[in-house]
């Protein structure tokens, strides 16, 4: 099998890592001085479940020198989706499979509109990693699955096989037959911990345990839940509780790629969560006043610095 990893950062590194180390054929696109890094010294993965370095890595900056592969895992930010799609299409062959590995619940369709839902697979990262520095993938906590599945819910060949490849790379690997479900609960549990982590500037465990601030993540998770249910998505009564239960077993010092992109004066995926929920809202008539102002807080910054 052959994979492409658009978008070689903190979950596309470590992913693509551990498919390159258990012998898959597996290309790299990444850009700046992270591809430098990587072309000149490798890739490395510093994580609790077992350290890597894969001293070469097939990496570049022009997907036209791959060719067709069987896997793209597309693991870019929402902003950068239109233009690393169309870089995508040399990769595209009758078969090939893109797994959609973002935050939101957007990104599968934008996909699937430009490359025809056949070729989408709905998936979720349920991991914490990021660049450290050029060439170097951090990864933290003790879980790092990937669920995914066809959009039209049917269990296929093309499937059951990548499944099997993830999990002979030492990856945890769920494939369902609901995957908007699972979308819709990731997202859930993002928009509110983006949301706190960001305006709070604190992790999430400070977040989750101090009174006041958990019952605004209650009640953003009860929005989220409340939009979900509007699309239409089989979300039952207890999700918000769940979430929050969840989201008490995250490791204390967890924080957001959010709250880190707006510390460090980039640009954020604002639009695509808050801003989502707070749109979204707005156009099927159910009150979101949390994302509204987190919304209308955030944005001033969500271009990075000195945008405004």
């Amino acid at each position: 099998m052959k994979f492409a990893i658009m978008g070689s950062g903190g979950i596309g590194g470590y992913f693509g890592a551990r498919l390159a180390e258990a012998g898959n054929n597996t290309h790299f696109i990444a850009r700046g001085e992270h591809l430098t890094a990587m072309r000149a010294d490798g890739l490395k993965v510093e994580s609790p479940l077992g350290d890597l370095h894969l001293p070469e890595v097939q990496a570049t900056d022009d997907p036209a020198t791959i060719g067709q592969v069987d896997y793209i895992l597309f693991t870019t930010k929402l902003w950068d989706l239109p233009a690393a799609a169309d870089a995508c299409q040399p990769l595209i062959g009758p078969e090939t499979a893109i797994v959609s590995l973002h935050n939101g619940v957007s990104a599968e369709d934008d996909l699937a509109d430009i490359f025809g839902p056949d070729h989408v697979f709905g998936g979720v990262a349920e991991i914490s990693s990021f660049i450290a520095r050029p060439g170097v993938i951090a990864h933290g906590g003790d879980f790092a699955r990937i669920r995914f599945g066809e959009l039209d819910g049917k269990t296929t060949k093309r499937a059951e096989q990548l499944r099997d490849r993830l999990e002979g790379a030492g990856i945890e690997a769920e494939l369902s037959s609901d995957i908007s479900r699972l979308l819709w609960l990731k997202f859930i549990l993002i928009a509110g911990t983006t949301s706190l982590t960001a305006l709070a500037r604190q992790p999430i465990g400070a977040v989750r345990e101090a009174p006041k601030t958990r019952a605004l993540l209650a009640q953003a998770y009860a929005e989220a839940f409340a939009i979900g249910r509007a699309k239409g998505v089989a979300l039952d009564d207890q999700v918000p509780n769940e979430r929050m239960s969840f989201t008490d077993k995250l490791p204390f010092g967890m924080t957001t790629s959010l709250a880190m992109d707006l510390d460090a004066g980039n640009r954020t995926e604002l639009d695509w969560l808050a801003g989502y929920l707070a749109k979204a809202g707005a156009e099927l008539g159910v009150p979101t006043p949390f994302y509204d102002l987190v919304f209308n807080l955030l944005k001033l910054s969500k271009d990075g610095r000195d945008t405004v």
